[in-house]
């Protein structure tokens, strides 16, 4: 029976014995002057003491967000030039990039006059299919958004037209001199990570990768099986600008250059072990003659894939110096919405070598070192002095070195023809592209006779009726082209054919006319010869 009773009593005992000891903790805590909260952990440190007497003592307002962002910045910049704090409402733009893609209408634009100009349609996204043209001028957004004769930025702009996937915006533009009532419903727009893939000849195949986003590899396995369907042998792969990106996917696409189970590279921390990439698979184009070029603003996943293919002889590296980023950053989701990049490891070629240049000297020294390269004379004479970083060997006996960015084995002097100052403010101001979307829209029907950019360089060639236009032209922002140099006429009318390749085709056109006259490129195809 006893043993009856307590069976009954003990959880009332129990619940009792609780709320009195949760009723002495509370008043314990009341009774604690300036003592931190019941069962709080309060090992703190001096900089979280400083931030929260600051915040409810300094003498002014101050707001509490940038004084964090301040805080961590200089926290980062005493470790290195790569790791970054990214504030929450910058975090998802700043992913888009890798992510390969954004959600809005799908459409490229510039500000003239005070005006959103529609200069590009991405093919088969929102505004294609909601009927809007290249030339529309967007005056409204939703209504209530102007978009015309104020001033705004392009920032303005883009939040105004992007949201998410499947919602709606109604934009007011005028076409021919008519207002127009549109409702477009956003969607998915692709950021592409290769911009063309195309044969520059009967068997050579010519692919230019921008990043290594989420989508690289597919995007590049379905332009690389296209151009062997059209019986490409040897190819250039072209990664100038490109400042990397996903670790993963470059190793991906070296796996489809390299054989057997070869180490591509492989990463290691103080905090973090050995991680080894090899290749996995049978890759497509493994055998097939190699170029890649390559230059100083070729950086990170990038080096990554050239110094995997040159530790191992596997493709003949044509260009400058690269970047010299050997250092991988890892990301991490904050509990306020903001994200940390930090640097948590350095990746090695094959042969062991780290690449990543020096920074010890500070962030703006570091960042400062690629300028140095021109004042040097580096990129037009190549490397000014031995390589610093040790030496090593690879398979077929070559000699690679760490220590800086990846030496290429082919050298290509920077075009160092300087431009007059007037040719320099056509780009600067954005006249020359306002310049070209105008000559565009001005002669559409005879651009939209041609087909394809092959055809644009055959029928449109440049001269002295489009120079005395864009005189005229420039001369509204307040620039002159009557003293330009004869050799900078002719190098500007040359550019327009590959401008307005753009214009028409995006990248793909621009690619294959200014390829034309490429020397870097011209040296890829001797060295595959």
């Amino acid at each position: 029976m006893g043993s009856k009773k307590l069976q009954v009593w003990l959880p009332l005992v129990f619940a009792l014995v609780m709320t009195f000891g949760m009723f002495i903790g509370y008043r314990l805590k009341e009774s604690t002057s300036g003592a931190v909260a019941f069962l709080k952990n309060t090992n703190r440190t001096s900089l979280q003491e400083v931030l929260e007497l600051i915040r409810s003592k300094y003498v002014d307002p101050v707001k509490a967000d940038s004084l964090t962002e301040n805080v961590i910045d200089d926290l980062l910049s005493k470790l290195d030039p790569h790791s970054v704090y990214i504030p929450a409402k910058e975090l998802a733009e700043a992913n888009e990039d890798m992510q390969g893609n954004f959600q809005g209408i799908g459409i490229e634009f510039q500000l003239i006059a005070d005006t959103v100009n529609v200069t590009n349609v991405v093919a088969g996204g929102p505004s294609e299919k909601a009927g809007i043209m290249v030339g529309d001028k967007f005056l409204a957004v939703n209504d209530t958004a102007r978009l015309a004769g104020i001033k705004t930025t392009a920032d303005n702009i883009r939040k105004n037209l992007r949201g998410p996937e499947g919602s709606s915006v109604k934009v007011t533009l005028l076409r021919d001199n008519s207002k127009k009532n549109i409702m477009i419903t956003r969607g998915i727009i692709p950021l592409p990570a290769v911009d063309v893939a195309y044969l520059l000849n009967e068997n050579t195949g010519f692919i230019r990768i921008n990043k290594f986003s989420e989508t690289v590899y597919s995007e590049f396995m379905v332009n690389l099986e296209k151009l062997q369907k059209k019986g490409m042998k040897q190819l250039v792969l072209d990664l100038r600008g490109n400042g990397g990106g996903l670790v993963n996917e470059a190793t991906k696409i070296a796996d489809e250059f390299l054989s057997d189970d070869k180490l591509i590279t492989y990463t290691q921390g103080d905090k973090v072990g050995r991680q080894e990439y090899r290749c996995k698979k049978d890759g497509l184009f493994e055998t097939g003659k190699l170029a890649v070029l390559v230059d100083e603003t070729t950086a990170s996943a990038s080096e990554i894939l050239v110094g995997a293919l040159q530790d191992w002889d596997r493709a003949t590296i044509i260009g400058r110096r690269t970047f010299g980023k050997g250092l991988v950053q890892q990301p991490f989701q904050l509990s306020d919405g903001s994200g940390l990049r930090l640097t948590v490891a350095r990746y090695y070629t094959p042969v062991g070598r780290n690449i990543q240049k020096p920074y010890n000297k500070g962030k703006e020294q570091y960042e400062e070192e690629l300028i140095q390269r021109f004042h040097n004379g580096e990129v037009v004479i190549g490397d000014t002095a031995k390589p610093q970083g040790k030496a090593y060997k690879t398979p077929g006996g070559r000699l690679v070195y760490g220590g800086g960015g990846i030496t290429p084995d082919v050298f290509v002097p920077y075009d160092t023809t300087t431009q007059p100052k007037q040719i320099l403010e056509l780009y600067m101001k954005g006249t020359l592209s306002e310049f070209i979307y105008k000559s565009y829209i001005r002669n559409r029907n005879f651009f939209n006779t041609l087909k394809s950019p092959e055809e644009l360089a055959q029928q449109y060639h440049p001269s002295e009726k489009e120079w005395n236009e864009l005189k005229q032209f420039a001369e509204q922002d307040s620039i002159s082209l009557d003293k330009v140099p004869a050799k900078a006429k002719a190098e500007m009318l040359t550019r327009l054919q590959p401008l307005m390749a753009r214009q028409m085709w995006r990248t793909e056109g621009y690619y294959e006319i200014s390829n034309k006259t490429d020397p870097m490129l011209a040296k890829a195809l001797a060295a595959l010869k």
